[in-house]
């Protein structure tokens, strides 16, 4: 059977182990192809009961004096996250804040935690809130800010970040590097084990940033080695918009590292309210303030489905779901001079794949506004499908792509203006 047959995916689905979780998700357009969880998973229906409950059953009666069961929430939702997604054993993981915050407070503690060394390294297409920070700490600090030129395909091919590209990079005076696990644009899978190890040779530390990857693969955190990681949950995690986010700190450095928002949760006597600041033992001294209930109940919903369905599951189907859009990409879309920045290689990729093309911006518009199908766009030509493996079927991906072929091989993506929206 042929991949350009519909059939092709009709069969997938029915020999998919975790087809039946799409229907424990709130889907309003069952003629949508929502191919965009890699920005934004689906509302499960048991985070909605799972909320009113919070609201109805716990603050509404227990009022204040919920506290005594919800103030540590943070750490065993951080360690059903770890479970389900991460690879991370017990005590290693909290769901706090935001990628952002937790971003900044795990990289200055990697790098006061090498003092004398100057260097701090990451790449250009990383993701901008990391170049960002990354800036602002090299300007507070005065420390030299190395940027790979990874968008440069003579440099690294797919912005994918190898030990090769590295290595020209390091020296003694690095203190820390930090890049994303899979690259937000092209979709490239890093190998965090090799770098990790690489750059623990030369006495650096390594903080990953696993927003793209968390949900759709398989991480081994404690498998690989990594001492640090940060990642989202409202992508492949299916957690909600501006839900909390997450961080992993291993056992095996949390002593060494002082985070620089020194907040009354990580204090170790907290509610003495003492007049010195003393760091709590384990992962709860790199938490900064209360935990934010609703969202935390939304994370536990999401990854308990996750748990359940294993994420190895959820990996294979999403290197399946990639290599099905590959090859449609091959018969539909390269003819029509779209080209493919993700690799072919299924370790090297994530859930998503990226095409290229001068006019992507205004694809994406007219695949939303006229063909149904919801993709993203990023800066300056790339757009972005992805399969989120619990929600997203065969089929939708199939339907998706046979509707954009149409819709860049009749022009008709030319009748809709850009612009509108600075979300994109």
């Amino acid at each position: 059977m042929n991949v350009t047959d519909r059939e092709y995916a009709q069969e997938l689905d029915r020999n998919d182990p975790l087809a039946r979780f799409k229907a424990q998700f709130v889907v309003t357009d069952p003629e949508m192809c929502y191919l965009d969880g890699n920005s934004l998973g689906r509302l499960p229906q048991a985070t909605i009961t799972a909320v009113n409950d919070f609201m109805t059953k716990e603050w509404g009666p227990e009022v204040v004096t919920g506290w005594g069961h919800w103030v540590d929430e943070a750490q065993p939702t951080g360690d059903l996250l770890g479970a389900a997604a991460l690879g991370a054993g017990l005590g290693q993981v909290l769901v706090c804040d935001t990628t952002s915050v937790n971003f900044y407070q795990l990289c200055l503690a990697a790098i006061h935690a090498r003092p004398g060394r100057k260097t701090i390294i990451t790449d250009a297409a990383n993701f901008p809130t990391d170049r960002y920070i990354l800036d602002g700490i090299a300007k507070q600090f005065g420390l030299n800010l190395v940027i790979i030129n990874n968008e440069n395909p003579t440099i690294a091919v797919h912005e994918r970040v190898t030990t090769e590209v590295l290595a020209p990079y390091l020296n003694d005076d690095v203190a820390l590097v930090t890049l994303e696990v899979i690259q937000y644009r092209s979709g490239a899978r890093t190998d965090i084990k090799s770098i990790t190890e690489q750059v623990r040779a030369i006495g650096g530390l390594v903080v990953w940033d696993a927003s793209h990857a968390v949900g759709a693969i398989e991480l081994n955190l404690d498998e690989n080695g990594v001492d640090l990681c940060v990642g989202c949950t409202y992508k492949y995690g299916n957690s909600g918009p501006g839900s909390p986010a997450w961080f992993y700190v291993s056992k095996k450095i949390q002593s060494e590292l002082q985070v620089p928002i020194q907040g009354w949760f990580a204090q170790g006597a907290q509610f003495e309210m003492g007049p010195v600041f003393e760091k709590a033992e384990g992962i709860r001294g790199f938490q900064i303030a209360s935990p934010s209930l609703i969202g935390i109940r939304c994370v536990k919903t999401a990854f308990a489905m996750i748990q359940e369905a294993g994420i190895d599951e959820i990996a294979k189907k999403a290197a399946r779901g990639t290599q099905m859009m590959i090859e449609l990409f091959d018969a539909w879309l390269k003819p029509l001079g779209l080209e493919l920045n993700t690799s072919r290689i299924a370790s090297e990729r994530g859930g998503h794949i990226s095409l290229v093309h001068p006019d992507a911006a205004q694809i994406c518009i007219a695949l939303r506004q006229i063909s149904n199908v919801i993709p993203d766009y990023r800066t300056p030509n790339s757009i972005r499908l992805a399969i989120s493996p619990l929600t997203t079927s065969y089929t939708e991906v199939w339907d998706g792509f046979q509707r954009m072929r149409d819709l860049v091989a009749t022009g008709r993506y030319k009748e809709v203006k850009e612009g509108g929206s600075r979300v994109t």
